[in-house]
């Protein structure tokens, strides 16, 4: 079964602690409610640095990224379906789904 990476953009930081604990319990009912799909649940992510030919940007480019994730599923449709219900689209960010080429 293919494997496919979902990259978090954008969203918000929670204003407080008690919309934090919100906010990860959703991410917590997402994941838990699909966890035979996910490989790795992933992580947010910091600031990145983008490396180009002798040059390195400092701000993550101009849509930086929020967190990952990797999911086992049939193919790019049921990938971009899962990805739909993710917690992210709540405070106006996106997930970009792209397949795992195995090598």
């Amino acid at each position: 079964m293919p494997k496919f990476l979902y990259v978090y953009h954008g969203g918000s930081k929670p204003s407080t602690p008690e919309e934090g604990e919100k906010v990860m319990a959703k991410w917590m009912e997402w994941i838990g409610g699909n966890q035979s799909s996910f490989t790795d649940p992933g992580n947010p992510v910091g600031m990145s640095k983008t490396v180009s030919s002798g040059k390195i940007d400092d701000n993550g480019g101009s849509n930086p990224a929020s967190g990952y994730g990797i999911v086992d599923v049939a193919d790019m449709n049921a990938a971009v379906e899962l990805a739909k219900g993710c917690p992210i689209h709540d405070s106006g960010g996106s997930v970009e789904v792209a397949e795992i080429m195995e090598m």
